[in-house]
């Protein structure tokens, strides 16, 4: 007999940027600062297809083959292509957390047709597990409406910003931290740096829409991108800056809008999903409508122009932060759905 695990954790991403892959790699850590015994299947230490459309369908696959012969006393998915690995595990306890509104987000990227099939696959998925779990509120409502039974667990992080030094690009910074990608909408970062010409704008991240986004921005002088950098690095930037903006279309819960505020860079966000949550408007940060440019434009001038406005906002962020989405909060509520304590 092979080894038993206490925890088997199951994500298409466990390391790097990511909200998802951040989010298992604390909880991993977490785990294993307890005492617990922990094993990671994901994409960094299984095969997959990196071609574009078929990472998740093969990992699905991988992932599979690979926890059929493990065992484990909890076995915990992220998100839907995670399910069949949580569903075929040899384990005591089955979990699935659910990081958005699975079918809204394939239907965005990939059309209506793989939306309908991702809605089916959420319904299958969601019974397969004894306890499925949302980050949010938003995405719980949504699917206690579909008539599924689902548990509220908030994503957590884990940052050490007294060790940090803040990285500047510009006398007057914002920035974006994330993947560039369509529902990310960083089309309006480019132009937020067109109407906001003194302030240096930095972009931390890659995705399939880089090279647009390059293309689009190429007679904007004061925007930045990086590229892909290490999740310290984006946090350095992020540290540096005096205002974070996230102009999403849809969201869970943005992991990118916690570690701000754990390091207390104020945030504009657009009004979706999990930023409703996270933030409250005037107070723990600046939440404007989705695709209203005037709106997002005045919000970020606000903060950049209006210092003392940016301090209060983020010392308010910050206590908010700890009170409920730091580890210290969030793994307790993971160790009672998992029924080990």
């Amino acid at each position: 007999m092979g080894e038993v695990f206490d925890v088997l954790l199951v994500s298409p991403t466990s390391r790097g940027m990511g909200g998802i892959a951040q989010h298992v790699e604390g909880l991993a850590n977490r785990l294993a600062g307890r005492g617990y015994r922990v094993c990671v299947v994901s994409s960094e230490n299984t095969p997959i297809l990196r071609v574009k459309g078929l990472k998740n369908p093969s990992f699905m696959v991988s992932s599979t083959v690979r926890s059929i012969s493990m065992r484990a006393r909890v076995v915990h998915a992220h998100n839907i292509p995670a399910a069949p690995a949580m569903r075929f595990s040899d384990a005591g306890r089955r979990v699935l957390t659910l990081h958005g509104v699975y079918a809204e987000q394939v239907g965005l990227l990939h059309g209506g047709l793989l939306g309908a099939a991702a809605s089916l696959a959420e319904r299958v998925s969601v019974r397969w597990a004894d306890v499925s779990t949302t980050v949010s509120r938003q995405v719980a409502q949504v699917y206690r409406r579909l008539g599924l039974e689902v548990v509220y667990v908030p994503n957590a992080v884990d940052v050490a910003g007294g060790g940090l030094e803040g990285v500047r690009v510009g006398e007057v910074q914002a920035v974006y931290v994330g993947r560039l990608s369509r529902e990310k909408n960083v089309e309006a970062v480019v132009e937020l740096a067109r109407r906001i010409p003194g302030a240096a704008f930095v972009v931390v991240g890659d995705g399939p829409e880089a090279g647009k986004l390059r293309k689009a921005a190429k007679d904007v002088r004061n925007i930045f991108f990086t590229g892909g950098v290490s999740r310290r690095t984006a946090l350095q930037y992020i540290k540096g800056s005096d205002v974070l903006v996230l102009p999403s279309l849809m969201e869970g819960l943005s992991t990118v809008v916690l570690e701000a505020m754990a390091l207390k860079t104020p945030v504009v966000a657009s009004k979706v999903g999990g930023n409703v949550e996270l933030i409250q408007d005037g107070r723990t940060g600046l939440l404007v409508n989705p695709r209203d440019l005037e709106n997002l434009t005045e919000a970020v001038s606000t903060l950049l122009n209006d210092r003392s406005q940016a301090r209060r906002i983020a010392e308010n962020a910050y206590r908010h932060f700890l009170e409920n989405y730091s580890w210290d909060v969030v793994l307790p509520k993971y160790l009672k759905v998992y029924g080990l304590e």
